[in-house]
C-alpha cells in the first residue's frame, strides 16, 4: 500500500532534520545496510583466513608448535564467520522486515531425521503387516 501525500510529506522531513541533525549517521542508513554488512563480513573472515594460513605455514617453518594451533584456531575461526554471515545474509531483491508474513515453509514445524526415520519405519511395519 503506498504512502499517503501527507505521509510521504512528513517522511521527507523526517529525512531532512535527520541529515541535518547526524549526516554521518544518515548516510550509514543508506543503501543495504545488512547485505553491506555482511559482504563486509565475509570480506573480513576471507582475509582472516588467509592470515591463519600464513600463521600455520610460519609455525611450520619455524618449527613453532603454538603458532601452528593458533593460525589453525583463526582459519576456523574465520569460516565459521564466513558460513554463519553468508547463510544470514538477504537474498537480492529481498528486504528483512520484522513484521513480515510468515511463509507457509516456516510456519510448518521442522521434523528432526529420527522422527522421519522413526515415521517411514512405522509405515512399512504396518505395509508389512496388512499383508
Amino acid at each position: 500500500m503506498p504512502l499517503s501525500e501527507h505521509e510521504q510529506r512528513m517522511l521527507e522531513q523526517m529525512e531532512r532534520a535527520l541529515y541535518a541533525e547526524d549526516p554521518k549517521f544518515a548516510t550509514a542508513l543508506e543503501g543495504n545496510g545488512l547485505r553491506t554488512y555482511t559482504r563486509r563480513r565475509a570480506y573480513q573472515a576471507v582475509a582472516g583466513f588467509l592470515v591463519g594460513i600464513a600463521l600455520l605455514m610460519a609455525g611450520m617453518v619455524a618449527q613453532q608448535i603454538w603458532v601452528s594451533v593458533v593460525g589453525f584456531l583463526v582459519m576456523l575461526g574465520c569460516a565459521v564467520l564466513a558460513v554463519t554471515g553468508w547463510r544470514k545474509a538477504p537474498k537480492p531483491g529481498e528486504q528483512p522486515a520484522a513484521g513480515a508474513p510468515h511463509t507457509r515453509r516456516q510456519t510448518r514445524p521442522k521434523r528432526s531425521l529420527m522422527d522421519r526415520i522413526e515415521q517411514r519405519w512405522q509405515r512399512r511395519r504396518d505395509e508389512q503387516g496388512g499383508r
